[in-house]
This record gives structure tokens, C-alpha cells and sequence, in this order.
């Protein structure tokens, strides 16, 4: 029986997408968003719950790598499945300000910061550095998508994180982590300029079927969410980092900058999604990557209002709320068919 089990495991483990880790992304910015809003019980409730997620997710990682070391080999020089990886770093960054602001533990975020630090050394350097020396490399067209910004996703979580933990230490790391805070999060932007750019040429100028609408790319918008959120964290950082106070007027103005292109791309990629589903008639089917896109709706609601503290914008009050609605509403629907996904693929390997 336990050879059975164990059979089942490794033949579920065979299909495990680099991208899991977006799960514990998008139940980590949920609790954060629910946290900052004011909803009682759901954040801590979410935090149980995303560290569960991380172990499991982490465990089966480490079963998949260890099982089928090829597969792991092959998504790192697959121009579409490497990004996946970068889900890992965030994953990392969004549990550390989860068990900072919900949990009250430094020691914990500061373990999972650097942990995260780490792996965004090592993926960084080793995905760009495979992509950029294999020999068969595919078209433009077949080659990019909205996954690839989940590399700007890790680069700007570092930087909320060492944001968040920055006020809880004392001199001169303070000073020091809202340096590294800062300089994550001007790369983070530089990245999005070049990565965007791609991305767009690929939208307008080449043919676009229903299929090539994948979820990641609604991480278009939450990569500026997350910009825009690690923007407000440096103007709230402000008065304890001198650099940044002299910065203000440049870290205001690229924050709202950040903001409102994430806000343009949300009635954009509304508007796809129902080409997508309701034109073309392409069929709802679960696909692990629908994180990707749920962790950009949290991301939003998080992101505004910590721009409306940093910057006293009242009016844009009621805009967190919705779209922490939405974006509840989108995680319970896909928790709900990845419980039935992996049933019926355990299913499946049972016989």
C-alpha cells in the first residue's frame, strides 16, 4: 500500500508546474489586502492556511526535482517555463510580509527574506544566463509571454519586503535595507521597460489566437501593482531614511506612474478575456497558472491602499474594497477546482 502511494506521488509530481508557487502569491496578497482594509479573522485565517500551501508546494518541488531532475532541466531553458521559478522568490517575500504585518514575527520575515534573496541570486543569474547562450531559441511570437514578468514580480517583492522590515531595526541597517529597497525597486522598473516593450510588440504585431491569451498575462498589471505598492512603502519610509525624503518628488511621481499604467491594463486584459471566453469561445479549464492572475487582483487593492496612505488620496478609498471583492471571489472559485483537479489527477493515477 505505501509503495502504491508512493507510485502515485511521483506520477503526480511528473506534470508539477515551476508556477505552483503563485498559489501561496495569491493567498498570501489576499490576507495582506484584508489585513490592511480591516476584515477580522481572514487574515490570520489565510496566513494558517499559506503556510500550509508553501510547505506542501515546497515538499512536492523537492519531490519533483528529485524524481525527475530532467523535466526541472528542461523548464529551465524553456523560454515560457523558466519564469515559472521566479514564483518562488515572491512566494517567499509575500509569506515574510504576511507573518511580519499578521504573524508580529521579524525573525520569521527576515528568514524568508533572505531565503528569497538567495533564490533570486541564483534564478536571476542562471535563467538569463541559459536563455541567453542555448543555441535553438524560438521566435519572438512563441517565446515571450506575460510570465516573464514574475521576474519583475520577485524583484519588486524583494524590495516590499526589505521595505516592511526596515522600521522594525534599528540604525544602520535601516538605513541600509531602505537602500537595497530602493535599488530593487528602480531595477524592478527598468526590468518591466524592457520586458513590457517585448511584450507589446508581440501583442500588436503578430497574430493572437484565444490560446495565446495564457493567464500570466494579467501579471502585465501585477507587476505595476506591485511596483506601485513598493513605491508607497519607500514614501512612507521616508522620514526615518534621509536619501529618501530628498527623493520624494521623484519616488511620488513614478509611484502614481506605476499605478496608473497597472490601472490601464486592468480594463484591457477585461476586455481580452472576453474575447477570449465569449467571442472565440475558448473553454474554461483549470490551469495551475490562473494564480498568476489572481495574484494581480490582492496586488491591486494592497498596492492602492497603501498609495492612498502615502500620498492622502481619500477619494480612491472605495477602490481597494472592490477589487479585494474581486479578487476573493476569483480565489475561492480556483481553490475550489485546484481541490477537484487534484483529486481527479490522483484518480487517474490510482489506475
Amino acid at each position: 500500500m505505501r509503495s502504491d502511494s508512493l507510485r502515485r506521488l511521483r506520477h503526480a509530481t511528473a506534470s508539477l508546474s515551476p508556477g505552483y508557487f503563485s498559489m501561496v502569491m495569491a493567498t498570501g496578497i489576499l490576507s495582506l489586502a484584508a489585513h490592511l482594509i480591516g476584515i477580522p479573522v481572514l487574515p490570520k485565517a489565510l496566513l494558517a492556511l499559506n503556510w500550509l500551501l508553501f510547505l506542501a508546494i515546497g515538499a512536492l518541488a523537492l519531490a519533483h526535482l528529485a524524481w525527475h531532475p530532467r523535466r526541472v532541466r528542461d523548464d529551465l531553458f524553456n523560454h515560457l517555463n523558466a519564469p515559472g521559478f521566479f514564483t518562488f522568490v515572491a512566494a517567499c517575500s509575500v509569506l515574510g510580509s504576511q507573518s511580519l504585518l499578521i504573524g508580529g514575527s521579524l525573525p520569521v520575515a527576515a528568514a524568508l527574506g533572505a531565503v528569497g534573496l538567495l533564490a533570486w541570486i541564483l534564478l536571476t543569474y542562471t535563467i538569463f544566463t541559459v536563455l541567453t547562450v542555448k543555441q535553438e531559441k524560438p521566435a519572438l511570437d512563441r517565446g515571450i509571454n506575460g510570465g516573464w514578468l514574475l521576474a519583475v514580480v520577485a524583484t519588486q517583492s524583494m524590495a516590499v519586503l526589505a521595505a516592511l522590515i526596515a522600521p522594525e531595526v534599528g540604525q544602520p541597517l535601516r538605513m541600509e535595507l531602505n537602500f537595497f529597497a530602493l535599488s530593487m525597486w528602480l531595477w524592478g522598473g527598468m526590468l518591466y521597460i524592457w520586458m513590457m516593450s517585448l511584450i507589446f510588440y508581440r501583442y500588436t504585431f503578430f497574430p493572437f489566437s484565444p490560446a495565446d491569451l495564457s493567464p500570466p498575462y494579467w501579471i502585465n498589471m501585477g507587476a505595476m501593482a506591485i511596483s506601485t505598492l513598493a513605491g508607497a512603502l519607500l514614501i512612507l519610509n521616508a522620514p526615518h531614511a534621509p536619501f529618501l525624503h530628498s527623493m520624494l518628488p521623484f519616488l511620488k511621481g513614478f509611484t502614481v506612474f506605476y499605478w496608473a499604467t497597472g490601472t490601464w491594463w486592468i480594463p484591457m486584459l477585461a476586455v481580452l478575456a472576453v474575447w477570449r471566453h465569449f467571442v472565440r469561445r475558448f473553454p474554461f479549464a483549470y490551469d495551475p497558472m490562473y494564480w498568476g492572475a489572481v495574484f494581480p487582483l490582492g496586488m491591486y487593492a494592497a498596492s492602492t491602499h497603501r498609495m492612498i496612505d502615502a500620498l492622502q488620496l481619500p477619494f480612491l478609498e472605495r477602490l481597494p474594497q472592490a477589487m479585494f471583492a474581486v479578487g476573493m471571489t476569483a480565489w475561492t472559485l480556483l481553490f475550489a477546482s485546484q481541490l477537484r483537479a487534484l483529486y481527479r489527477q490522483w484518480r487517474t493515477a490510482e489506475n
